[in-house]
């Protein structure tokens, strides 16, 4: 970390150009950037593997890249234009006052490149409430948003500010061609600095009754690998039904993230699967980068609940991402209701229980590649998406 800083203050006076980075390239940027997120990773673009990609690196006179991102292109049906998609990214130094030398440079290459609208997640978090503070809040029509925050990120806000300011509309809604494609609400539980002793009694009563129930009743969670995914497929199709959402990712799209994601690194993207008397009843997914872990997703079956096999997976993969080195448990998405009587409040209740905290992130921002031609594609490609 220390040399990339050095790096990015001999950097910052000067103007940034754009070019192609390799996979080494890439990579080894990344080894000095622990809290980047799995997706801005070279291996997520095998992942999407129906788009195009590149991975573009900002350069100064000192010649090491001071940022990246992978970017995905989108084509408009149709057209030889794209839609620029920059996943909770691009890494770049978001504190830098002078945000222009970044987007700049960003924004001619995507134009030369074809792009007619460019989509990006920036990095900094907005808002964290603490456990107890939102169980407090919870009650009809109420959300999270509505609650005071236990703490507000000034970096979050400036990053805000300085792109609203330049014509960047903030993705909102819940759902259509203004959604967030990443979750804008995240839960994370801290690891720096605890015991795993501190994590368990980190865990509310009743998760950690469930959690020595599953033991008791001789649920064993193990290290899986490719040959399970079929039954965590199954499963999460057993989950989505039960559970009234859609996730529409067909097992091709887990056998390739799977293959692609441990090519890059063994370890790292990881199958649990919870058994017991013989049976997967649940099976989770991790994915660790530097000094960060996601659990990604869960799935479980609709019989034997009663004796906690994902419990008992959530507490093995906190015990393995402590172990690991890693500073936060990343539980990925979650709701923003805090009204008991709306059915996704479930999801954030269960997590609530962990004792981490909830995290509104930036979200993701949108601009029109400049020129009234590329506004009018911009609009029709909104247009598109909603319909579908």
């Amino acid at each position: 970390m220390s040399a990339l800083l050095a790096t990015e203050d001999r950097c910052r006076d000067e103007e940034l150009r754009i070019r192609t980075l390799t996979a080494a390239e890439h990579q080894a940027f990344l080894a000095t950037r622990t809290d980047a997120s799995f997706l801005q990773y070279p291996s997520w673009a095998g992942v999407k593997d129906q788009r195009s990609a590149e991975t573009i690196g900002w350069h100064g006179d000192c010649g090491e890249p001071a940022g990246a991102a992978p970017v995905l292109y989108r084509q408009l049906p149709g057209t030889r234009k794209y839609f620029a998609y920059l996943p909770e990214g691009p890494v770049l130094d978001w504190a830098d006052p002078g945000i222009d030398r970044w987007l700049r440079p960003l924004m001619g290459h995507l134009r030369r490149a074809g792009a007619f609208a460019v989509r990006i997640g920036p990095s900094p978090a907005y808002r964290r409430w603490d456990t107890a503070r939102l169980k407090a809040a919870t009650g009809p029509g109420r959300r999270v948003g509505d609650v005071l925050a236990t703490e507000v990120d000034p970096l979050g806000a400036a990053v805000a500010e300085r792109l609203r300011a330049r014509g960047w509309r903030r993705c909102g809604s819940d759902s259509g061609a203004d959604a967030d494609a990443q979750p804008r609400y995240v839960f994370r539980v801290p690891l720096t600095g605890r015991t795993p002793g501190e994590l368990w009694s980190g865990l509310n009563q009743e998760w950690r009754r469930d959690v020595r129930k599953a033991q008791k009743a001789g649920v064993r969670i193990v290290v899986g690998g490719a040959a399970e995914l079929p039954e965590f497929h199954r499963l999460l199709r057993i989950t989505e039904e039960r559970d009234g959402f859609r996730l529409g990712r067909s097992l091709a799209y887990y056998q390739r993230q799977y293959a692609a994601l441990n090519a890059e690194q063994p370890g790292r993207m990881r199958l649990y699967p919870a058994v017991h008397q013989g049976e997967i009843l649940a099976a989770h997914t991790m994915i660790s980068t530097g000094r960060r872990v996601w659990y990604q997703t869960g799935a479980s079956a609709d019989h034997r609940r009663e004796v906690r096999p994902s419990n008992a997976l959530q507490w093995r993969m906190m015990l393995d991402a402590h172990g690991l080195g890693a500073d936060v448990h990343d539980m990925r998405g979650v709701p923003s209701t805090l009204d008991p009587g709306d059915r996704p409040f479930g999801l954030l209740r269960r997590k609530l229980g962990t004792g981490g905290q909830v995290v509104e992130t930036l979200g993701e921002w949108e601009i029109s590649v400049g020129g009234t031609a590329n506004n009018t594609l911009h609009r029709a490609f909104r247009a598109y998406l909603a319909r579908r």
